[in-house]
């Protein structure tokens, strides 16, 4: 049993936390007009050879790869992996994550493309989509404003340089609140999968005050009970506090195996095990629409955490044009040709007009 991780984990992982021991990696796609995708993979670890168990994203033995190490004046060594391989179209992308068995390879990932010939110009929509993790979990837009979704969904780099910019304070608050918003947000969820496993473990065995449904409606004073007693957590569960106060003194000795087993299964439902990386996209043509957000080379850029995607599918796409100057030529071309033979028939009209 790992119940002392409701407390630790949610504050420290899913609150916007970055593990020491995954390899910096940033995935970049090079879509082109025709569809096809050059992919470039490039990781960096400090201290720690790049090995396939710490892959964030799918490649092998096909790609173009490059290593490389570089050893500071403190002899820290620094490890550098690049790879790459160009893509025929989508579907190919897709297949790799379908066959994935990296440590992300258990979550849903597809990717992509849509082409859309207008005459005068042709437009490009590319996308990175992950697919919720938890079906039935409460979305974090409930919790979240359109301005802190914002800030919410930004790459850590880009909070950082706002939280240590000219407006400090204002940022540090937002972050503080937003923070205290996810807080919330992880314990509903924590605590609806939690009812629900409960439920499951003592289907036809439990009085009716025990079904889902009954939990669900004391749910707003379960999440204040454990939300109020959040820093002794793990003592009071282990007490049996909680258990009495939200299923009654006999029933909490009764189901107490099932009721440590629904809080495991619960929080390791949400605290998934997820290698974090970092996704760019560099389109064809003018950029016109997107999600994502521009790094310092001007460049889209988005964060790829499991919070992000949790309880709500998480797609990163861009949209762009390209101008079709053959098409610009023929259009001016037969406006010249119109406008010609309108001059010439106005002159024939003209003339003949004129004759006595």
């Amino acid at each position: 049993m790992r119940n002392n991780k409701i407390r630790i984990l949610v504050l420290v992982l899913i609150v916007l936390s970055v593990s020491c021991d995954e390899p910096e990696t940033t995935v970049t796609d090079f879509v082109r007009p025709d569809g096809s995708v050059l992919r470039r993979i490039e990781m960096k670890s400090q201290g720690k050879k790049l090995d396939k168990p710490s892959y964030q994203v799918p490649f092998d033995s096909t790609w173009k790869i490059t290593d490389s190490l570089s050893v500071s004046g403190d002899n820290d060594t620094t490890w550098f992996r690049k790879a790459e391989k160009d893509f025929d179209n989508i579907s190919e992308i897709n297949s790799s994550y379908l066959n994935d068995t990296t440590a992300n390879g258990k979550f849903r990932r597809h990717a992509g493309f849509r082409k859309e010939f207008r005459w005068f110009n042709t437009k490009y929509r590319f996308s990175e989509t992950i697919d919720k993790n938890i079906l039935t979990g409460i979305s974090i837009k409930e919790f979240l404003n359109e301005r802190e979704l914002r800030y919410f969904y930004s790459p850590e780099n880009l909070k950082y340089n706002m939280e240590h910019g000219t407006d400090s304070l204002k940022y540090k608050a937002l972050s503080d609140s937003i923070n205290e918003k996810v807080w919330h947000w992880s314990l509903k969820n924590i605590t609806d999968l939690w009812i629900s496993e409960f439920a499951r473990f003592t289907d036809g065995r439990s009085a009716p005050e025990l079904s889902a449904e009954s939990l669900r409606k004391k749910e707003k004073s379960i999440i204040g009970l454990l939300d109020s007693n959040k820093e002794k957590f793990d003592s009071l569960w282990k007490k049996g506090f909680f258990q009495q106060r939200i299923l009654g003194e006999e029933n909490s000795k009764l189901f107490r195996h099932e009721a440590d087993s629904a809080l495991d299964i619960a929080v390791n439902r949400f605290l998934v095990d997820f290698r974090n990386y970092t996704v760019r996209i560099v389109m064809p043509g003018k950029l016109t629409a997107t999600n994502g957000f521009i790094d310092s080379t001007k460049t889209l850029i988005w964060p790829v955490s499991s919070d992000l995607f949790m309880t709500d599918q998480y797609e990163m796409w861009a949209e762009s044009k390209t101008t079709n100057i053959w098409a610009w030529v023929i259009s001016f071309i037969f406006v010249v040709f119109v406008f010609t033979g309108m001059v010439i028939s106005n002159k024939s009209h003209t003339g003949r007009d004129l004759k006595p």
